[in-house]
């Protein structure tokens, strides 16, 4: 069976993994026979916010630890990931894919990728191994490789912040990929529209298919 290790960035969409995007990826692997591993780097969340009143509040939380809430605690440092066990990465989406996975929400164009971050989607791809990544996460590969080509939907702030680092962006919508079969980096934008959980679920499941298709 092929595997695939899930970068987790925390528990909730404004400071963490988007909850929705991340179980239907989850689901979408189990379900056409593949497994997957959960990972999240084990670091500070970059604030926490009050998913009822969207305020920030004023405490720290730990992005493995809020990330082990969704794991059902079954989850690793991402220090402990290596390329070599898996066929595949893939990155959820959330604002914490831009606040604690890099800190693109911040410095825009200008930001760094999490140290573990970066050292796990360089090997996978120094090993060709296919790339995922939806709705906000694409930022991470849009910062670290060098003319690929993908998609966060339509919204146009950030799809010309991804050109000024050097990506190639296509528009798309509901469910729909773009595929970069040279870098093997797959990307849908999800919850980057107003979309409903079907239209979540779809895009999970045609990520999934796609990356598959590679192996």
């Amino acid at each position: 069976m092929k595997r695939f290790a899930i970068v987790l960035a925390g528990s909730g969409v404004y400071d963490g993994s988007e909850i929705h995007e991340t179980t239907l990826s989850m689901y979408a692997v189990a379900s056409k026979g593949a497994t997957y591993e959960l990972f999240a780097p084990d670091i500070d969340q970059h604030h926490v916010i009050n998913h009822l009143t969207g305020e920030e509040m004023p405490e720290k939380r730990n992005v493995l630890i809020e990330s082990a809430r969704i794991a059902r605690g079954q989850i690793k440092d991402l220090k402990e990931f290596q390329a070599k066990d898996f066929d595949a990465l893939l990155f959820p989406g959330g604002f914490g894919a831009a606040k604690n996975l890099c800190d693109f929400a911040i410095k825009g164009v200008d930001c760094n990728i999490e140290h573990e971050v970066e050292r796990s989607i360089r090997s996978m791809h120094e090993q060709n191994k296919p790339i995922g990544a939806i709705c906000i996460s694409p930022v991470l590969l849009a910062r670290l490789l060098p003319d690929v080509e993908l998609t966060i939907g339509q919204d146009k702030g950030t799809l010309q912040a991804i050109e000024k680092m050097g990506a190639k962006h296509k528009e798309t919508t509901h469910g729909e990929l773009v595929i970069d079969q040279k870098n093997k980096v797959v990307t849908t934008p999800c919850y980057m529209l107003d979309a409903n959980i079907k239209q979540i679920g779809d895009g999970a499941f045609n990520i999934v298919d796609a990356i598959l298709s590679m192996l």
